[in-house]
């Protein structure tokens, strides 16, 4: 995949440019990437990000994602639609739906899921919307436009955009549809059923009836309980493929052909029956996701030109203030400006207790940086509010809210296959026609064996319904998408089957330091100046630079250093310079300032540091102390010395995690590895890596990779290129952070370690699931194919083969049950 990179990133010319590196660096090393690099620009042609990737391990949707990370847009030639349909009801009609958007010319990549979501990249200079629409509707598929569910996201397109909690025109519809709406083929499979019961009555039971009466019972059962899977097999023929649904029309045609009317009805009906309480199946582990949804209000109080009134959420803007009555749904996501409550954000966050909440400090700053806010003052949408009445200023309209945003990108994830999921999916388009070629070779069996002709062809009509691998086809996809449904009702997002997988098999795990083992709000506790400084100079300069910078420690130097000033009140810095895992520097009165680690000075230009520095700066780290160190133009003005405090239960979290069989964990960390050390023994972590660069920390990760299966936990923004390198990145307090939500495989809605165990057990379980649902579909398979060569009947295989089928479907939604065995986290 080739992308301008002035299309990609419109700002930006240079395609050296630091955006481009880190997008480079988030990409390069994902499972599925190949390589990426940058074409240079030639001719007329401006330059290029190249992106090569596998889309079967990683999708366009999921780059795209990672690329918005990044700040950069798609703005115009490339279109991303996520449609809500009525016409898919099961695994086997989202492949041949999937199978149909691929093979149009401009669709880059295409996904359709059991729940009827449609997925589709494409080229707009190649094709249309409203032709991938036309090609749907053609093959039997219909757009619904759905008030719970993101029906269409086409991203960079101004003006043409479905968000969730849009109002659509239509109703939403489960199933196939048809004549009797939602419940047509569950209707067509219980009159199928109802006509073969009459059929046999009056075979068996009534003597002196019509001859001709039964069987016109049996071909009207024919009919309705064939008539969904005959459309099913033309759509499929038409793409000149073989499923299953072929299967069962040529064994219930031949029942016919010998005769065996009966045989064949009750084939069909329990095939069509099947079909119908799968597309239930599906539609429970949906409606566990559109529950999500339905959480947040229609309406807002709002405060506007001093008045008070009541608005539809759609209506509001950012900058509103939402008046919040207690016991209420909050509308939208905000921070509190006047009021305290305690807020059950459960529904958002899957925290199992309420949480306190207080007004912002500085509603100007909080305005100019709504992500930096903390957490204490920040709400969302859908969650609800405790026993007193608050006010929430909105940053984000209803359709970008973090629930609206949790909603989209769990239907997203509905649409991406997991490894296990794939592998079925190759094995049925190998194993179909080598059903359909034994069936043909048992047709001449009475060459070989003394029978009749009649024997033989039953023998090969049995077969074909022994071999029908159905229950394989929807053994992975409802475990899967009951799974993902499962998690994000607990407060954990993860995006597709794949890192569901993953997570259930690692071995190993390594923790960013700072927000992620630790609070993350460190405090200054030492003051060291040198050459002559006096403390209040010190703080005086790091006070104006930090005050420029939103980062942890800038913040923990900026608000700590007022105080220690008093009534002193600093000069004003700028041109703010982050040198990224480094430090920072600024002007301050035409004087040059760096502000950072000991190992920024003395390269890239920094100038070195004296030795009364280096002396003062060790004595720091030797007390496991964070060291931040000043220098103001040619002189060393002394350090900091900072302390972050552990997380209350992380070393109960990474316990449960050792428990849950994750044998080896890993802090790796920016800060001397003294401090790495001190955090690491207080947490309980038997290995600390410190004084690592984030290119280190990329170069650890693919290191322990080499060996095992890692992943990555951190917050997102500046360990997006280790957690690409990761077998799967996991983001921790996504809720509050666009880049975590969206460069993560799995998103913590919480900021809060206790939901990890609670994702890697649920993965760990459905990976069981999954396990032993493709065990018992190829069990029941490999049983059934002897049995009906040696003499079973049609009936009885029927029985067995459509049994193991629900019997995968009922297992796998087991998961929307999953209890966590973890006290105090994600319910």
């Amino acid at each position: 995949m080739r992308l301008d990179i002035p299309l990609v990133l419109p700002q930006i010319a240079d395609a050296q440019d630091a955006i481009v590196r880190r997008l480079i660096d988030d990409l390069q090393g994902r499972e599925g990437i190949d390589k990426v690099h940058v074409r240079t620009a030639q001719d007329d042609a401006p330059a290029q990000l190249c992106i090569h990737h596998d889309p079967e391990l990683l999708p366009l949707g999921r780059i795209r994602e990672i690329v918005q990370a990044a700040g950069a847009q798609i703005t115009e030639r490339f279109a991303h639609v996520l449609w809500q349909t009525e016409g898919i009801g099961h695994a086997r009609r989202a492949r041949t739906v999937t199978e149909l958007l691929r093979g149009l010319p401009g669709v880059l990549d295409a996904e359709a899921s059991a729940m009827g979501l449609v997925h589709v990249d494409f080229d707009r200079q190649a094709v249309t919307e409203q032709a991938l629409l036309k090609s749907l509707s053609g093959a039997g598929v219909k757009r619904l436009e759905d008030s719970t569910t993101p029906t269409s996201a086409v991203h960079g397109e101004p003006g043409h955009r479905h968000e969730p909690g849009e109002k659509g025109e239509h109703g939403h519809v489960h199933g196939q549809g048809g004549l009797f709406g939602a419940n047509t083929e569950m209707i067509f499979a219980l009159a199928c059923g109802t006509l073969l019961g009459v059929g046999v009555a009056i075979d068996k039971l009534m003597t002196g009836m019509p001859g001709w009466l039964p069987l016109a019972c049996f071909v009207l059962a024919y009919f309705f309980g064939g008539f969904y899977t005959l459309r099913e097999a033309i759509d499929n023929l038409k793409l000149r493929r073989f499923e299953i649904d072929t299967l069962m029309l040529v064994a219930a045609a031949g029942a016919a052909a010998l005769g065996s009317w009966a045989e064949g009805a009750l084939l069909l009906f329990l095939f069509s029956l099947g079909h119908a309480l799968e597309h239930y199946a599906m539609g429970r582990a949906k409606r566990a996701i559109e529950a999500l949804a339905e959480l947040a209000p229609d309406t807002a109080t709002v405060r506007r030109d001093g008045q008070t009134k009541e608005i539809p959420v759609e209506e509001l803007v950012v900058g509103d203030i939402v008046l919040v009555r207690p016991n209420q749904r909050l509308s939208a996501d905000g921070f509190i400006v006047q009021g305290t409550s305690a807020i059950n954000q459960a529904p958002v966050t899957g925290e199992s207790m309420p949480v306190d909440k207080r007004p912002v400090e500085d509603a100007a700053k909080a305005r100019a940086r709504p992500d930096s806010v903390d957490a204490a003052s920040r709400v969302f949408a859908g969650t609800i509010n405790g026993a007193g009445g608050i006010e929430v200023e909105v940053t984000r309209r209803s359709s970008e809210s973090a629930l609206a945003r949790v909603v989209k990108m769990v239907s997203e994830a509905e649409t991406r296959k997991s490894p296990t999921q794939r592998f079925t999916d190759k094995f049925e388009r190998i194993f179909v026609p080598a059903v359909l070629g034994l069936a043909f070779l048992l047709l001449f069996a009475w060459v070989v064996v003394d029978e009749p002709f009649r024997d033989s062809f039953y023998r090969a009509m049995a077969v074909l319904v022994a071999a029908s691998p159905c229950a394989l086809a929807i053994a992975t996809p409802s475990a899967v998408l009951s799974g993902i449904a499962r998690a994000a009702r607990g407060g954990v997002l993860i995006k597709g089957g794949a890192p569901l997988e993953e997570l259930g098999s690692l071995d190993a795990m390594a923790f960013d330091k700072t927000g992620t083992l630790t609070e993350g709000k460190p405090r200054i506790t030492d003051v060291v100046t040198v050459d002559g400084t006096s403390e209040e100079e010190l703080l005086s300069v790091a006070v104006a630079v930090e005050s420029l910078s939103d980062h942890p420690l800038a913040a923990a130097i900026a608000r700590d250093g007022r105080e220690r000033l008093g009534a002193t009140q600093p000069s004003d810095a700028d041109g703010l310079q982050n040198l990224i895992g480094r430090g920072v520097t600024a002007k301050l009165q035409g004087e040059t300032v760096w502000i950072g680690k000991v190992e920024m000075f003395g390269t890239e230009g920094v100038p070195a540091l004296g030795a009364a520095a280096q002396t003062a700066i060790e004595r720091l780290r030797e007390s496991g102390r964070t060291t931040m160190v000043v220098r103001r133009g040619d002189r060393d003005l002394g350090a900091i010395g900072l302390l972050d405090t552990p997380r209350a239960g992380a070393k109960e979290a990474l316990q449960q995690l050792r428990d849950l069989g994750i044998r080896r964990m890993i802090m790796i960390s920016g800060d001397h590895k003294k401090v790495a050390e001190a955090i690491a023994g207080e947490v309980g972590l038997d290995e600390a890596w410190g004084d690592l660069m984030p290119e280190d920390k990329v170069e650890a990760i693919r290191k322990l990779r080499q060996t095992t299966k890692v992943a990555m936990v951190g917050d997102g923004v500046n360990d997006a290129p280790a957690m690409a390198n990761a077998t799967v990145g996991v983001a921790m307090g996504a809720a509050g952070s666009d880049v975590a939500l969206e460069t993560a495989d799995v998103a913590l809605m919480a900021d809060d370690l206790k939901h990890l165990p609670f994702a890697v057990g649920l993965s760990r379980h459905t990976r069981s699931v999954i396990r032993q649902n493709v065990f018992v579909s190829l069990g029941i398979v490999a049983l059934l194919v002897p049995a009906t060569i040696l003499g079973l009947g049609i009936g009885p295989a029927v029985a067995v083969h459509e049994g193991s089928t629900l019997l995968v479907v009922f297992n796998a939604l087991r998961l929307l049950a999953y209890r966590n065995p973890v006290k105090n986290s994600a319910a």
